[in-house]
């Protein structure tokens, strides 16, 4: 395989614009270039997340846990597989055109968030971000995952090239958060934080 990137400083964006493939520059503002940054935070930010939730795993390896050490490694791997396919709906957004979501890619992903979310408790109110580290950065890797799904469908709304399968990924990406935040909490005995209405200081 040859280098995928072999010189950085290139100043070819200095004038405002940036080059996807076929030779197109685009300007930085553009909604392509937009929603590119967008997935790119958001996998940034699940890196984040990962990276907790590996200090969790330490946690309770440490503590001879070693069942919720194995729950929490198995959620590790699926963040990880997720980066992957993050940067395969950037790479679709960087090459109009090319398709590299597949039907399988979401079916794998509902499979998953339908198991998790069996395993919980119903809900009785709207949950706040919060109880932990980890679980408040789960909250927010879902709300990032919203905020890619509709610059993505932003995009596809001015007739821009989009794969429908990279718009259901994403729309499930947010809900498989939402049940992850839950289930960290589960996992690691953090109490969730549910939302009062009539709450006072």
């Amino acid at each position: 395989m040859g280098h995928r990137l072999s010189k950085i400083v290139t100043k070819t964006g200095d004038s405002g614009t940036t080059g996807i493939t076929g030779n197109i520059r685009l300007e930085k503002y553009h909604p392509r270039i937009e929603t590119i940054g967008l997935i790119d935070e958001l996998n940034s930010l699940l890196g984040v997340g990962i990276a907790h939730l590996h200090q969790e795993i330490a946690h309770y390896e440490g503590n001879n846990a070693p069942q919720s050490a194995t729950q929490l490694r198995t959620i590790e791997k699926e963040w990880s597989f997720i980066q992957h396919l993050l940067f395969n709906i950037g790479g679709e957004l960087s090459m109009p055109g090319i398709d590299l979501i597949k039907e399988d890619h979401v079916t794998k992903l509902e499979i998953a968030l339908t198991e998790y979310n069996d395993g919980l408790a119903p809900l009785k109110e709207f949950i706040l971000p919060g109880g932990s580290l980890l679980v408040a950065q789960t909250h927010y890797i879902r709300a990032i995952s919203r905020k890619g799904e509709r610059a993505l469908w932003a995009l596809k709304s001015q007739d821009e090239q989009v794969n429908e399968y990279s718009l259901k990924l994403l729309n499930r990406l947010s809900d498989y958060f939402f049940v992850m935040a839950r289930t960290i909490a589960k996992l690691t005995h953090t109490e969730e934080i549910f939302w009062n209405a009539e709450i006072e200081l």
